[in-house]
């Protein structure tokens, strides 16, 4: 099987990364920044930066021909707990079954200036 870059309007990276990557049925993202979609511009508040990295994410699996319900497991980087409660309420937004959620890990880290959360995701496409 070849790999295949995936890159979507708005969501590319300022280096040569794609936003995503497949090889058969798998889709691995670069990370998500907590960017507005087209620009490089980050929201002070964290709700819209974690809004913004679903969008992202959003968009990375479209243009993969795929969606939420491909997804996996998602983590995401974030500087404190505080961010938690914004992950939490657009989480449910998008996943919200519980018994059909993708695996799920939060991990504290440092991040660029202004930045609180990012993430990255694996999906399992449709043959």
């Amino acid at each position: 099987m070849s790999r295949e870059s995936v890159d979507a309007p708005g969501c590319g990276h300022a280096t040569p990364i794609p936003a995503a990557s497949r090889i058969g049925p798998l889709l691995a993202s670069s990370v998500v920044a907590p960017y507005d979609v087209g620009t490089r511009e980050v929201p002070a508040d964290a709700g819209e930066q974690v809004a913004n990295v679903f969008r992202r994410a959003g968009l990375i699996l479209a243009a993969a021909d795929a969606g939420w319900a491909d997804v996996l497991r998602i983590t995401f980087f974030t500087t404190g707990p505080a961010t938690r409660d914004a992950i939490d309420r657009v989480w449910t937004e998008h996943f919200p079954d519980p018994e059909s959620r993708p695996a799920r890990h939060t991990q504290l880290v440092t991040l660029p200036a202004g930045m609180e959360v990012q993430c990255e995701f694996l999906a399992v496409l449709p043959a």
